[in-house]
């Protein structure tokens, strides 16, 4: 087997490095599951957020404020400068991995998220 010129021999990942990407990825995933779980049921977020908006003028006048913010944190987390390298795009990633834990160790206290 011919190696190209230029490029450095790439190795498989180790066992401990295979086993920590799964446990990212189900943290992740329950993460996602367990805030699917409260926006989604009966008396969730989704409906108390829109209950709690559309109850006052003044919430109400405050939507293009959260729409700006919003839109500025998405432009923060994805936008990287020129020639810069950065990590800014992982923080999603941590918080939803911090959010699968929260969920995991109430799943497993309580018996439900």
């Amino acid at each position: 087997m011919s190696r190209q010129p230029g490029k450095p021999e790439q190795k498989p990942d180790s066992l401990l490095a295979t086993l920590l990407a799964i446990s990212r990825l189900g943290l992740m995933l329950l993460g996602i599951i367990g805030i699917a779980v409260h926006l989604f049921s009966d008396e969730g977020w989704i409906e108390k957020g829109f209950a709690k908006l559309f109850s006052s003028t003044a919430t109400l006048l405050a939507l293009p404020v959260i729409i700006l913010l919003l839109y500025l944190a998405n432009r923060w987390l994805t936008a990287p400068r020129r020639g810069e390298v950065s990590k800014r795009g992982d923080i999603p990633l941590y918080l939803m991995m911090g959010l699968g834990a929260f969920f995991l160790f109430r799943l497993l206290s309580t018996g439900s998220f």
